[in-house]
């Protein structure tokens, strides 16, 4: 079975959601994959300016974008299980 939002085919749970809500999931929660301290912090700038500009136009009235923002901020919350992992076995020393 095939899923199409706004005429696009999703492929997984993740690109449904980026394509439904209009929100890429990596942008606030990270990529699953490593990124440089640049690549990260220029992503956490981007991040912050679009959910800024979400909880403007959330108070300006728009539904649709006060949701949008509480789902990007819950994003900005949570770290990749797989990364996370990786992170803390590379920082104790455990055996990977």
């Amino acid at each position: 079975m095939r899923t199409f939002v706004a005429g696009q085919e999703a492929h997984g749970d993740i690109e449904f959601a980026d394509l439904a809500l209009g929100i890429d999931v990596d942008l606030f929660r990270g990529p699953l994959e490593f990124e440089t301290v640049d690549e990260r912090a220029a992503r956490q700038d981007a991040a912050r300016d679009i959910l800024a500009d979400l909880r403007a136009q959330a108070e300006a009235g728009d539904e649709i974008a006060g949701w949008d923002a509480l789902y990007a901020d819950a994003l900005t919350h949570t770290v990749p299980f797989l990364r996370a992992v990786r992170d803390r076995r590379s920082g104790t020393g455990e055996a990977a």
